[in-house]
């Protein structure tokens, strides 16, 4: 991020032209992601009470008033990294909306959670460990968003089960397993590394674990496609 394009974003008023703001708008949601990214290491590495906006400030190569221009507090910065990290985590789930068959829906958030866990391992980490720290910072995240995603995923689940295409188990351990066995691979990338004897997972190391996971946890559902359930009728 360079000086110059914090103090054009901060130097916007209400008689900017607009392909002026259209500019500027870009160069704000380009500097915000940054001062994320480098937010969710710092957090990853020392949690909420070991980090400092004065330590992201440096690891993003800014002044901490910049950063403070973006993100006036430390908390505010913590909790946007973990918000942002439920958005991708949300928009993984969009497979549930967009097939009827729970073998391509469950297949293809699992695939997109393997994915986010290689990408975003950091953020996974933050996140791990604002729960297990008894998410005092994140409550109303937990009790207004993800509570009624997660419920809306269990109707359709429970409706699969309801029509036989999937077994009868608990939509909400099914979701938890989904979860453990993803974000495993982020949560605990160091043992995996360690227990593997690997430096890290290759991509084509991770892809194949990514299919393992996913026709483990499909056959843990007895997910069945519609199509193939009724050539069996």
């Amino acid at each position: 991020m360079k000086h110059d394009e914090v103090a054009a974003d901060m130097a916007e008023n209400d008689e900017t032209p607009a392909p002026l703001r259209r500019r500027k708008a870009h160069i704000r949601e380009s500097n915000e992601a940054h001062l994320l990214a480098c937010a969710e290491a710092v957090f990853a590495e020392r949690g909420l009470e070991g980090a400092s906006t004065a330590m992201i400030a440096e690891r993003a190569g800014l002044p901490k008033a910049n950063l403070h221009y973006y993100f006036p507090t430390k908390l505010a910065l913590y909790r946007r990294v973990l918000e942002d990290l439920f958005e991708d985590w949300h928009r993984a789930a969009d497979t549930f909306e967009a097939s009827d068959d729970p073998v391509e829906a469950i297949s293809g958030y699992v695939r997109a959670k393997m994915e986010l866990s290689r990408r975003r391992p950091l953020g996974s980490k933050v996140w791990a460990n604002e729960i297990i720290h008894g998410a005092e910072h994140m409550q109303d995240i937990l009790t207004q968003r993800v509570k009624p995603w997660l419920e809306s995923r269990v109707t359709v689940i429970d409706d699969w089960i309801a029509r036989g295409l999937l077994a009868p188990v608990s939509a909400q351990t099914l979701m938890y397993m989904i979860w453990a066995a993803t974000q495993h691979y982020a949560d605990f990338d160091a043992q995996i590394v360690a227990l593997g004897g690997k430096r890290a997972l290759s991509q084509k190391a991770f892809d194949a674990s990514t299919e393992e996971v996913v026709q483990l946890v499909i056959r843990a559902c007895g997910a069945v496609s519609p199509k193939r359930r009724e050539g069996k009728e």
